[in-house]
């Protein structure tokens, strides 16, 4: 990314179920629901939404192997999205293994992402 405009931070997790994707898609959604980013257009080339550059940093805990990534590229409905991927986040105890909300454990997994915008 040559030119960085805007970095949005968000916190997502999965109360049960130890699904790193489903914590990490939440953490994406968390970063961009509260921003709008009207005159970005202005400084697209051709103005076109699609030639903008995102690349969002997932701090993960634990199941690196088992994110799909596909799934949170999905999230950011426009540009050219790239995803790095880090140790980080939390593992917690939600104190109550719930085995019909899919709970193997009592983990509660916590993702922190940080989405960048630029060209």
């Amino acid at each position: 990314m040559d030119k960085l405009f805007f970095i949005q931070l968000g916190m997502g997790t999965d109360l049960h179920g130890q699904n790193i994707t489903k914590a990490s898609v939440r953490a994406v959604q968390n970063a961009i629901h509260t921003n709008s980013m009207p005159g970005l257009r202005s400084v697209l080339p051709g103005g076109s939404l699609q030639e903008m550059k995102v690349n969002v940093k997932l701090a993960v805990p634990c199941d690196q192997d088992k994110l799909d990534v596909e799934k949170v590229k999905a999230v950011l409905p426009y540009g050219q999205v790239t995803v790095e991927i880090t140790d980080g986040g939390m593992l917690t105890t939600s104190g109550v293994v719930l085995p019909d909300k899919d709970d193997v454990n009592d983990l509660i997994y916590v993702v922190i992402a940080s989405v960048e915008v630029g060209l």
